[in-house]
């Protein structure tokens, strides 16, 4: 569980309702016509710019900015290098039973297994590693939308409040209602851009990132483990992966014990 997503989208919301307890009746911010045409106006308008796989598929890739959680970079290398020294020791075929920590690279380690060559590992799995960056792309994509889509919409909600309320000046009881229609429109867009689609999307971004580099190292791993190559130097290969300064730490206590 990602506590930075949820922690943040709660927080956000507990805020906006205190105020809203603190400040006023809760019920004077609920309005049903605004409603319909924020979230239901704005969700037809996203599904017009997807198809409906892309559309449904975003709501499971919306996870992802909660519960995905990657390996640490310097615990995969560990594992890494380890199943590099069983391959040096036993063969490939001895790596067939290990117990891995993505199913990612339990696909590279059954290619292994079953004798392809580095270059076709390569070619399959980067295959792989951009269908996976396809898929989380087009989600970010459709809560990216939603949060174009959201205000825009907002404001179209408040202009037919507007005219409900100029073409009504006469009759005082209709004021009140299209005035509400038309600020709270304004109120539900920029919320639900804000506070929800923009923050997913831009989690789901970070997400893919994290998920293309984390992929890439694996790809670099098994290609050297199929090259034969000495798992010290492979390990070293897979330390530019980590940050300059977890990369600096990591290599003192060798120095030092050198």
């Amino acid at each position: 569980m990602d506590l930075a997503t949820l922690v943040g989208l709660l927080g956000a919301i507990l805020i906006i309702a205190a105020a809203i307890i603190l400040g006023a009746s809760p019920g004077v911010f609920m309005n049903p016509a605004s409603l319909l045409i924020v979230i239901g106006g704005s969700l037809f308008v996203v599904l017009s710019k997807f198809s409906v796989g892309q559309f449904l598929g975003a709501v499971k890739v919306a996870a992802r900015a909660f519960k995905f959680k990657l390996p640490d970079t310097m615990e995969a290398i560990s594992e890494l290098v380890e199943l590099a020294q069983v391959a040096r020791k036993e063969g490939v075929l001895g790596l067939e039973e290990k117990e891995v920590s993505s199913p990612f690279l339990k696909q590279g380690i059954q290619m292994l297994v079953d004798g392809q060559p580095a270059d076709t590992i390569k070619e399959l799995l980067g295959k792989e590693r951009l269908m996976t960056l396809e898929h989380n792309r087009s989600g970010a994509k459709v809560f990216s939308a939603l949060g174009d889509v959201a205000p825009a919409m907002g404001m179209i909600g408040t202009l037919i409040g507007l005219v409900q309320m100029l073409s009504n000046m006469e009759d005082p009881k209709a004021i009140g209602p299209a005035m509400a229609v038309a600020l709270l429109t304004t109120l539900y867009g920029a919320m639900i851009a804000t506070m929800i689609a923009l923050p997913i999307a831009d989690k789901l971004g970070l997400r893919m990132g994290e998920e293309a580099k984390m992929q890439a190292l694996y790809i670099d791993a098994l290609t050297s483990i199929q090259e034969g190559k000495n798992p010290r130097i492979m390990e070293q290969m897979l330390m530019s992966y980590l940050p300059p300064n977890e990369r600096q730490r990591d290599e003192e206590p060798g120095e030092a014990a050198g």
